[in-house]
């Protein structure tokens, strides 16, 4: 899935970023791979973490003895770990040894996408860290985005992101709450084509922004779009998924937990009996497997800073997905609480 880094591609980059021209035979080397506008900055994805769901799962049934379930990128066909991992507020350099045991438990359960941003403080260069010393480059897919306005702000954002990344492939590069994204997906669109980066994708956090997205994923060439959507959000589900579907492009969830609010209302609640049935320990893994269990889904990204957590997420990847009575039954469930 990943090539190693080359001298020259690295060059090649630096060169294609900094807007000079560069020589055929060194764009024919670069393997196939954010400052923040000006004003105040949008509020970012806020952390998806498990809250109260170790009180509800058994620690031996949270530790998936399972082949992952997958996920193919329509553009390509190539599969990934259905369940990733975000890193808003959660890995850090300041805790950079649970970080490193966060994802080294999650590569060991399987997990390949981590997603990232320049924006999550220094999550970049501690996933760049993290990853040189445990040797996982060729384990991972790795996500990033911009979030810059003007085109050359963009590229020596990108390019910060790489050197932080300790890469000079990156999987995938995503326009960060659509932030001068006109200008920012030509930019990947060159990156993609010179193979620096494999997959250009659009993100956003928030419900109101899903019409600008829908647009986006009708008219332009993207591989990937990262919306929220769980089992409390659902207005992904009236268009913008079945128009993802329809169109070939990967969809990745954030907010999945909706900033842990949905653990506060299942706070002092018995996990429903029927849980068992679509195997789920805990409640997280309920909330996780509505939202996989959409087929539109390619990968959601729950954050954790905690192993025990990345263990609760990784099973939700596990056994029979619910299907559309049983999706019916969580949803009235949920509401009801």
């Amino acid at each position: 899935m990943k090539s190693f880094e080359s001298t020259y591609s690295r060059r090649a980059f630096l060169a294609l970023a900094a807007g000079l021209s560069v020589p055929s035979w060194a764009l024919r080397a670069m393997g196939a791979v954010n400052a923040a506008a000006p004003g105040a900055m949008e509020a970012q994805e806020p952390a998806a973490t498990n809250a109260g769901a170790a009180e509800n799962a058994d620690a031996a049934s949270a530790r998936p003895a399972c082949k992952p379930l997958r996920r193919a990128i329509p553009k390509t066909g190539e599969t990934l770990a259905a369940v990733g991992l975000g890193t808003w507020q959660g890995l850090n350099r300041a805790h950079l040894e649970d970080s490193k045991a966060v994802l080294a438990r999650f590569v060991e359960l399987g997990g390949e996408l981590v997603d990232t941003a320049p924006m999550y403080a220094d999550a970049e260069s501690a996933i760049g860290d993290i990853v040189g010393a445990l040797d996982l480059r060729e384990r991972l897919f790795l996500a990033t985005k911009v979030m810059s306005t003007g085109r050359e702000a963009g590229r020596e954002q990108m390019r910060k992101s790489f050197e932080y990344l300790g890469i000079t492939r990156l999987d995938l590069m995503q326009v960060h709450n659509l932030v001068d994204w006109r200008t920012q997906l030509e930019t990947l669109r060159e990156l993609r084509a010179a193979g620096t980066v494999r997959y250009a994708g659009v993100t956003h956090y928030l419900a109101g922004a899903h019409a600008q997205l829908e647009g986006i994923v009708k008219d332009e060439d993207v591989d990937f779009v990262q919306v929220n959507y769980n089992i409390g959000v659902r207005d992904a589900e009236k268009r913008l998924l079945p128009l993802a579907a329809d169109r070939g492009v990967a969809v990745i969830i954030n907010r999945p937990y909706e900033e842990g609010e949905l653990f506060g209302r299942v706070r002092g609640a018995t996990l429903p009996a029927w849980a068992a049935e679509i195997g789920c320990a805990s409640f997280g893994q309920i909330f996780l497997k509505y939202i996989l269990s959409h087929p539109a889904v390619t990968c959601v990204i729950p954050g954790t800073d905690k192993v025990a957590h990345v263990e609760d997420n990784m099973g939700a990847g596990c056994g029979a997905m619910p299907d559309a009575g049983q999706r019916k039954r969580m949803t009235d469930w949920f509401d009801a609480l």
